[in-house]
């Protein structure tokens, strides 16, 4: 290889391009590895000074060593740094513009080159899954050029390409370093702006690994590796609403606590820990992001307080020694977290900060907003975070206004009210901004608040008397101060009144306020004044659209009338467009957090945006249409509320109605189920029966046995006797089992009384009852077969008892023969017990037999009541039918009139026109109407001369 390099014995050296040249036909020619690897390595070398020339002439040689020479890891890795070289853009800091401008289009000139074969890319792709470290590392780098130079086209490529994205993430998990941080960054090129490799690499466990990368590297206080983890983290999850799920469901919010544990020594923050901190906060922030969709943000807001993130988020909030710019961003963060959850809003509302005497975060917050030396982002940064504070929050609301009111105006300390009424009234412009739009987020969709507000009375000077908060706004407003003040004072103003009309009667019992705004709306300015004017047009217009007309000089058609008089209908609604037309208002519209690039164009507030593009048609119509338009109206819109009342009123009582259709149904159902559990009972109790009939047999055959056999002997007798005695303890033990299933019978026929009585009473207040007809037939049915099953069982009791009265008889006859016993007279005294017993068992089956009569006749008087109740539903149903149907026939009969007299002007505006075109005279209403006049002039004139 050497005479490559020795220059000629005679004539000039050889150019670069003519070396290359040499070179590449070396690669392309030698069969000796050795050569071949010598010449990579040359042109390696050259690749970075003649970087044109070897990319022209030696990429197709260098892919070829890439498929062929895959034995030589030496050789590949030549390949592949100089492939590296010639494809990567190094930005230099002396090249100027143009020139890096060309190294740039050099760059994506040979990575076109290089992909046009997909299979060069899976090559590389093979290529990476070599661990030697001398082909690793350079493909890796020269993955990650390709893919800075044309990344949607590589990410295609990789996406389709099998396992691509596998064995990139596998470089995660390489023991070396360098490898391991350089597959960061190829991943970071990988994951931008593509949602399925977003998605494939998120399940492939990366959440796992870049948390315990950033846990191994000293999470906040390691170096560029964590940052690097972290802008990964961001590219997988930002916009990504699949991965954000399933960092939420994998428990990986938990795992973000330690990021932000810092200790009290606050003194050491280097430039990487205030950078990586930065982005563990935007990492935060992507998750409750208000972009995101409501329920994926409320969940993560939730996770985030349970497992203490919040919290320790309020301690660096309160912490001293905190950069400002990672103070600007965690108020940002804790704006976020909170926005819009009713527990993480509490929760920061008893922050306390640590001073003497302890005061509310909200306050410490609120005196930096309206600080004019706090730099301009902090202040902007508060503002969002007393937004959020108070987003659909109705009970910080109520808290903050409260503060304002007299009741509560504590002389020894500041509260949030007195801040706000502080920068409201305050020399600086944007101080007095910052306080409006904070007042108005505190009176955002809550009425009462609105109400309450016009409580606030404020002391101006001594010797005066108080003026309330409302009227100081005006004054302030008329006295001409800087746009920014006065913008933030009408925005206030409008969300003040806004469907408020007692706040609206308030404004307008002023008697300067109109003709202020009148003033202001007529006059011509200057593009500065144009958004003042858009805001006084607007203000009026509510005045006009939610005024109730209470007062007599200010009525709805008095305010319409002064307008046309002194602005001119479309003059007016032309300055009630300026303030969309605003290149300013676009941008407060897009999302809720005040960011402007300057204290001058903070004019706007998202909430506001949203509250213009509300009113702003529903004013235009108010101020174009006529009294007698709103008379009708108004007599449609009530009569379509009665009709609306009326049928709300029959839906609730059919509501009710089907309620307690149901709760009567569970009812039958419910007495349905006891009752076969009666009757099983009852078989069970048969069976009983006929097994004591069955003794009671044997033991009258035994009687009778024994009287034969007591007069032969005395010591047969005693025998007798205790047989006697056995059987007889044994049908006492079975007639006392009979009396407790007796028992159990009456306590269940009881409770099914008591349901049905339940029942009873319930279905005479409702109106429904026909679907339960079969039901309740079927139970009478069933208490038909339970009073039968109770007589028959008596019967067989009183059968039992004569015969026990028998067995007695023969008993006693049977002793009297032979000389009486002790043990005879205790049988007689059991047998005696035995037949008390079943005489209380039959007063209680007589007992059951008159309770089963009268549920039967409660039975008969539920079912009338309910065939009543089903007759009375019809009835109002038929009646709501009729309702309804008349509604729609009026309404349609209201169409068609106006639409017949549309037609009838129409054609009579026609044919006037055609008799015109004729050239016949052609007398309109109005000429009519003046020669009817004349004609009864002339009439009166000749009667009064006669």
């Amino acid at each position: 290889m050497n005479f490559f390099f020795r220059g000629p014995t005679v004539g000039t050296q050889p150019s670069g391009a003519e070396t290359i040249q040499k070179l590449c036909d070396r690669v392309a020619s030698s069969t000796l590895l050795e050569d071949r690897r010598d010449a990579v390595r040359a042109l390696k070398s050259l690749s970075k000074k003649y970087r044109m020339e070897v990319g022209t002439q030696a990429m197709d040689h260098l892919i070829n060593i890439l498929q062929t020479d895959r034995s030589d890891s030496e050789i590949l890795g030549y390949a592949l740094d100089t492939l590296y070289n010639i494809i990567c853009n190094d930005e230099e800091e002396e090249q100027d513009e143009n020139t890096q401008k060309q190294a740039d289009d050099l760059g994506a000139q040979f990575t076109d080159t290089f992909i046009q074969d997909p299979e060069h890319v899976t090559l590389l792709l093979t290529l990476l899954e070599e661990f030697d470290f001398h082909v690793r590392w350079p493909g890796v780098k020269l993955l990650t050029a390709l893919l800075k130079n044309q990344g949607v086209q590589l990410q295609g490529i990789i996406l389709v390409s099998p396992m691509g994205v596998s064995r990139l993430m596998d470089l995660l998990a390489d023991s070396r370093e360098v490898i391991r941080n350089d597959g960061l960054l190829l991943l970071q090129q990988l994951t931008k702006s593509n949602a399925a490799i977003q998605k494939i690499v998120a399940f492939e466990n990366a959440f796992e690994r870049l948390l315990d990368i950033i846990t191994e590297e000293g999470s906040s206080d390691g170096g560029i590796v964590v940052e690097d983890c972290l802008l990964l983290l961001l590219n997988l999850l930002k916009n990504n609403s699949s991965n954000q799920n399933f960092f939420k469901e994998g428990s990986y919010i938990q795992r973000m606590k330690p990021w932000f544990e810092v200790g009290d020594d606050n003194s050491g923050w280097s430039a990487q820990k205030v950078t990586n901190l930065h982005l563990m906060l935007q990492l935060v922030r992507v998750m409750v992001s208000p972009v995101n969709s409501p329920g994926a943000t409320a969940s993560c807001q939730k996770s985030m307080y349970q497992c203490g993130l919040l919290q320790q988020l309020c301690t660096i909030l309160m912490a001293t020694g905190v950069p400002a710019d990672i103070l600007t961003e965690t108020i940002n963060t804790v704006s976020e977290v909170i926005r819009g959850s009713q527990v993480n809003q509490d929760y920061f509302a008893s922050v306390n900060a640590p001073s003497n005497p302890p005061r509310p975060a909200i306050v410490v917050l609120l005196m930096s907003m309206v600080n004019e030396r706090q730099p301009f982002v902090l202040r902007c940064a508060v503002l969002y975070c007393f937004q959020c504070f108070l987003y659909k929050n109705q009970k910080g609301q109520g808290e903050i206004v409260a503060t304002l009111l007299p009741s509560t105006i504590d002389a020894n300390s500041i509260s949030a009210g007195q801040l706000l009424c502080g920068g409201l009234f305050s020399a600086d412009s944007l101080s007095n901004w910052c306080a409006a739009v904070a007042l108005a987020h505190a009176l955002q969709d809550n009425l009462t608040q609105k109400e309450q507000l016009l409580r606030v009375q404020l002391a101006t000077s001594l010797g005066k008397p108080p003026v309330s908060l409302l009227q100081q706004c005006t004054n302030i407003l008329s006295q001409g101060s800087k746009v920014q003040t006065r913008v933030g004072l009408l925005m206030l103003l409008c969300t003040w009144i806004n469907n408020c009309p007692i706040a609206v009667t308030h404004f307008l019992h002023n008697q300067e306020n109109v003709p202020f705004l009148t003033a202001q709306i007529s006059e011509n300015l200057g593009e500065d004044e144009r958004l003042v004017q858009g805001l006084c047009a607007l203000l009026l217009g509510i005045c006009i659209y939610y005024n109730d007309n209470s007062l007599e000089n200010y009525t709805k058609e008095k305010l319409k009338q002064l307008i046309e008089k002194r602005i001119g209908k479309e003059n007016f609604v032309e300055k009630l467009g300026f303030i969309t037309k605003h290149e300013l208002y676009s941008r407060a519209a897009q999302k809720p957090q005040p960011v402007f690039p300057s204290p001058e164009q903070m004019l706007f507030d998202h909430e506001f945006t949203k509250l213009v593009k509300e009113l702003e048609g529903v004013i235009t119509k108010a101020v174009h249409k006529s009294s007698e338009e709103e008379k009708k109206e108004e007599e449609v819109k009530k009569t379509l509320e009665q009709h609306d009342n009326i049928v709300t009123q029959y839906k609730e009582l059919i509501r009710e109605q089907d309620a307690q259709i149901q709760e009567l149904k569970e009812q039958v159902s419910s007495m349905s189920s006891q009752t076969e559990q009666m009757q099983t009972t009852i078989t069970q109790q048969v069976s009983q029966i006929q097994q004591h009939k069955d003794q009671y047999n044997i033991l009258k055959l035994k009687l009778g046995k024994e009287n034969q056999t007591q007069s032969n002997s005395q010591g047969d007798g005693s025998q007798v006797n205790g047989l006697q005695t056995e059987e007889l303890t044994q049908l006492r033990e079975e007639v006392e089992e009979l009396r407790k299933q007796h028992t159990l019978l009456q306590t269940q026929l009881g409770d099914k009384d008591a349901l049905i009585n339940t029942l009873r009473s319930e279905a005479a207040q409702t109106a429904e009852g026909t679907a339960e007809g079969s039901d309740n037939t079927e139970l009478l049915k069933e208490l038909e077969a339970l009073k039968s099953q109770v007589q028959s069982q008596s019967a067989e009791i009183s059968q039992l008892k004569t015969e026990r009265e028998d067995l007695l008889r023969r008993a006693e006859a049977g002793s009297s023969d032979a000389v009486p016993s002790n043990d005879g007279s205790l049988d007689a005294a059991k047998m005696a017990d035995l037949e008390s017993r079943l005489a209380a068992q039959t007063s209680e089956t007589e007992r059951l037999k008159e309770e089963a009569s009268s549920l039967s006749k409660s039975r008969a008087d539920l079912e009338q009541q309910l065939a009543s109740a089903t007759s009375s539903v019809a009835i109002l149903q038929n009646e709501k039918t009729k309702l309804q149907t008349e509604v729609q026939e009026s309404k349609k009969e209201q169409d068609d009139l106006l639409m017949l007299l549309a037609d009838q002007d129409q054609k009579i505006h026609s044919l006037k026109q055609r008799l015109k075109d004729l050239g016949e005279t052609v007398e309109d209403e109005d000429d009519l109407d003046a020669r009817d006049q004349t004609d009864d002039d002339e009439e009166d004139d000749e009667e009064d001369e006669d």
